[in-house]
């Protein structure tokens, strides 16, 4: 994540990724030092709740073979659809199941403020939502993408706690220039990964589960490529910013996830750097692959 270098209130810059023309969007000049800021629920529209409303439906309406159990039985606890929710009431339900809170932040926050608010059980969600004509793509993260995406599964501990061991992971990372390693990782699990279940493949990365296309994409479609969970090939893997993944990466369970955090990843740094980058769709010799869903249950 790139910094600009024009500064705002309390010294927090605005945050983009890449390179762009766009600026990026959000009032960074509300955030704290750690990128939060109060969610100013009461300035949401009408029509934004009713945007909200009916992206929520949408993709509701595809999780049903589609999405894991899990998901499907923690969505839910977002609350009535009709209306963008309340951070702080949603933090209360949250937190008595899995110790986690969320914070508002104004957009995209730097690698290190996200780690540490990670690492504190802290899940930064976007404030903002998307405008009408961006209902099927966004190029940021908003509001809908944040809730509907990822704070769910927070309500499962132990993908709950993979997120906590992620996020101070991210924290040593930062101090061994592996930052770009460990985005991998997040992207292939967190945002696009795909679970092995009795019922077939399922989806459980937030990028998915909020997409328009890409959720039966991801479960039904013969083109890309569905490879087993293998941490050192996820992070030497480059992946799709700007298109559906070419490449997924398949767990069997969130504690095979779980257990994938807790080695130290100094000498797993040091190996993958010793080996070339796979390029997005790549199919290795003699790895696993998993077929697409059939869509039968």
């Amino acid at each position: 994540m790139l910094a600009n270098d024009k500064g705002v209130n309390h010294g927090v810059a605005p945050v983009t990724y890449g390179q762009g023309d766009r600026p990026p969007r959000g009032d960074y000049a509300t955030a704290r030092e750690d990128y939060t800021c109060e969610q100013n629920w009461s300035a949401y529209t009408p029509a934004e709740h009713d945007l909200y409303r009916r992206l929520y439906e949408r993709q509701a309406s595809q999780l049903d073979g589609l999405a894991c159990d899990e998901f499907i039985d923690a969505v839910r606890h977002l609350g009535a659809p009709d209306r963008i929710p309340r951070f702080d009431e949603l933090s209360e339900s949250l937190y008595q199941r899995t110790k986690w809170e969320v914070v508002a932040v104004p957009g995209l926050i730097p690698e290190e403020a996200f780690f540490s608010l990670l690492a504190r059980r802290k899940f930064p969600v976007t404030g903002w939502l998307r405008k009408p004509e961006e209902f099927d793509y966004i190029v940021e993260p908003d509001v809908f993408h944040d809730l509907f995406g990822h704070v769910p599964l927070l309500f499962n501990p132990v993908f709950a706690d993979y997120m906590q061991a992620y996020g101070a992971g991210g924290m040593k990372a930062s101090r061994l220039d592996a930052c770009e390693l460990l985005a991998r990782l997040y992207w292939y699990t967190v945002e696009f990964g795909l679970i092995h279940t009795p019922k077939g493949i399922r989806a459980y990365g937030a990028g998915i589960l909020s997409s328009a296309g890409e959720l039966r994409y991801s479960v039904r479609s013969p083109e890309p490529s569905r490879v087993g969970f293998d941490l050192q090939r996820m992070m030497r893997s480059r992946y799709k910013i700007d298109t559906y993944q070419a490449t997924y990466f398949v767990i069997e369970s969130f504690q095979q996830l779980f257990d994938a955090t807790a080695p130290d990843f100094t000498p797993i740094y040091q190996a993958v750097r010793q080996k070339e980058e796979i390029e997005a769709g790549a199919v290795l010799p003699g790895e696993k692959l998993y077929s697409a869903d059939s869509g039968t249950n």
